[in-house]
This record gives structure tokens, sequence and C-alpha cells, in this order.
């Protein structure tokens, strides 16, 4: 499983990385948590708003931090 944050290292990108990293810590499954800071590369993902949260390509969260708890039925799906 691949986990991108997409954002230009604001406050806000810092904490939804913190919450990725600790959901995934607690599910304990084997995930490459990265950051995408590029803003090219950003629009690209079709993200206008930051901080973003993509799974294995696929955005699935913009304009918001969310929680741990968030991140974990994210990637439980």
């Amino acid at each position: 499983m691949k986990i991108e944050i997409l954002g230009v290292g604001c406050p806000k990108c810092k904490q939804l990385t913190a919450n990725a990293e600790a959901a995934v810590k607690e599910l304990n499954i084997q995930a490459e948590i990265g950051k995408v800071t590029d803003i090219d590369k950003i629009t690209e993902y079709g993200v206008m708003m930051t901080p973003a949260l993509a799974i294995d390509g696929t955005v699935v969260s913009a304009g918001k931090v969310l929680s741990k708890d968030d991140i974990k039925k994210l990637i439980s799906k």
C-alpha cells in the first residue's frame, strides 16, 4: 500500500502525515508513506486544496486534516 500526503509542508500537512503514520502503526500494516510537495504533481492529482491524502494513487481526501481514526477507516476498506 502506498499512502501519499499532498501538500507544501504547512502545519496541517505535517499533522496529516503524523495521523497517517499513527493509523498505519495501529493497524500494524506495511505501507509506504510519502510526501508530494511539488505543486505541479499535486495539481496532476486534481487537488486544488491541501493537505490531501492519496491511497494507492487515488485521492481520498482534500482540503482537510483527517483524524487517525478516519484514515484507519479509509485504509481498511
